[in-house]
């Protein structure tokens, strides 16, 4: 946590992040032009950043592609903010993340959080229906096999699926690939989104990545820029201490 107050203490580091929180998914170069600063002046600040876990990066042929991750802020958020004045400022606390897409390959979404775990305790955690009922609220049900359909099932005993989706990589405990759609829209292409999950070791702990893409209209990816970070801060303090942080769970939209 240190880190991430140290990189916020810094106004051209708060710069960078207010560009990326206008538009994701930008290049050096890019980021360079809209702050008018060197290359090299912009890279030191950057690594800072992503030393601070406030930015991750996703290469794209030979571009590298810079995303803000609002995790460690939602964590700011839950600890100093929220539990002192919840009701009045959960609204001007929520991280949204608004991507123009100018290139059809970005990813919308990109999180990473670090974890005090293993990557097989991680990749049971997104996989196992009753794990996922404690921190995100909803179950995940699957033989997460590729190929095979998964759910986001409802935990009040109502069978009902408010997400579907289909796996198309599972590679434990180092990657999981799936889409997503609602019940309703199931079959039509068009309507998926694809998330990508990411399970690295880092030194004695893990790196979990999150990319969330192909996302419809700007409701939708409104929502996920929500969402998103507290059903990470959730995983992670329900692996680190044994519970979910006390917030609301997050129904995540299909597409």
């Amino acid at each position: 946590m240190d880190k991430v107050f140290k990189a916020l203490a810094d106004e051209t580091r708060r710069r960078l992040l207010d560009r990326l929180h206008e538009q994701n998914g930008q290049t050096l170069g890019e980021l360079c032009r809209r702050i008018e600063m060197t290359r090299q002046s912009v890279t030191q600040h950057l690594a800072l950043l992503e030393a601070a876990n406030l930015v991750s990066t996703v290469r794209r042929g030979r571009e590298k592609l810079h995303y803000l991750n609002p995790v460690p802020l939602h964590e700011i958020q839950e600890r100093w903010i929220d539990k002192f004045e919840r009701p009045r400022l959960r609204a001007l606390g929520a991280l949204k993340r608004q991507a123009e897409e100018a290139m059809t390959d970005k990813p919308s979404f990109v999180y990473v959080i670090y974890i005090a775990s293993t990557p097989e305790k991680v990749f049971e955690a997104l996989t196992d229906a009753e794990l996922t009922a404690v921190y995100w609220g909803h179950s995940n049900v699957s033989d997460w096999k590729p190929g095979s359909r998964w759910q986001h099932l409802r935990t009040d005993g109502s069978g009902i699926a408010d997400v579907v989706g289909t796996v198309v990589e599972s590679e434990p405990p180092t990657r999981l690939v799936t889409t997503w759609t609602s019940p309703e829209t199931e079959g039509q292409e068009d309507k998926y989104s694809r998330v990508t999950f990411e399970i690295r070791p880092h030194e004695d702990i893990v790196r979990l990545t999150v990319t969330h893409e192909d996302l419809g209209d700007e409701g939708e990816r409104a929502d996920v820029a929500q969402g998103w970070p507290a059903v990470l801060s959730n995983l992670k303090s329900t692996l680190e201490t044994g519970s979910p942080m006390p917030q609301a769970t997050w129904q995540v939209p299909a597409h």
